[in-house]
């Protein structure tokens, strides 16, 4: 297939907007996947800040960013996304370059517990206000549980509102797939 997978895109993304030395957020950390390859992103001098509520979530991302060497470069927070304004340090903000968030629930986990627009839209703002010129949050949507049409939703209007003249937004989305699938918003800073 020639044309991008939603996950391969959203890194393709985040490769283009962060090089080694750089800050970034993964904001729904998981099983630590996107964690580790921000971590590899960012390099040794680099320093990827992540949430997720579960601690599950944080312990299995903890153990994944382990097993690879790279604890040194990731700061973990079992806190909310809607936080990470007053988590992450003064002296970082103006200096974010990459932002994901995988929106919906924890595969393998209790899929009661989900990401919630209120929260969610929080975080981007935040994220917008301390990023840096060129930086990009990629929010990949799954929206195919309840909830989850709610929170896309709500998301899409948020940032069908932002200006023009200061951000980017973008949809990456195939529609010709059946049972919701997952697609990408983009926001580039300008």
């Amino acid at each position: 297939m020639k044309i991008e997978k939603i996950p391969s895109f959203a890194q393709s993304l985040l490769e283009k907007a962060v090089t080694i030395g750089d800050t970034v957020v993964d904001a729904t950390v998981g099983n630590g996947h996107d964690t580790l390859f921000l971590a590899n992103l960012v390099g040794e001098t680099g320093r990827v800040y992540g949430f997720d509520v579960q601690l599950e979530a944080v312990t299995a991302s903890a153990e994944r960013i382990s097993s690879h060497g790279l604890s040194n470069r990731v700061t973990l927070f079992h806190q909310g996304h809607e936080n990470l304004g007053h988590c992450i340090p003064q002296e970082e903000h103006g200096k974010i370059t990459g932002a994901v968030f995988n929106l919906g629930y924890l595969p393998g986990s209790d899929k009661s517990i989900v990401t919630k627009p209120n929260t969610t839209i929080a975080a981007v703002e935040q994220l917008l206000t301390i990023m840096a010129p060129e930086g990009i949050i990629v929010l990949v949507i799954y929206h195919g549980h309840p909830g989850g049409a709610t929170e896309r939703d709500q998301l899409l209007q948020y940032c069908e509102q932002l200006d023009q003249n200061d951000f980017h937004v973008l949809q990456y989305q195939f529609i010709n797939q059946k049972n919701s699938p997952p697609f990408i918003v983009a926001i580039e800073k300008r």
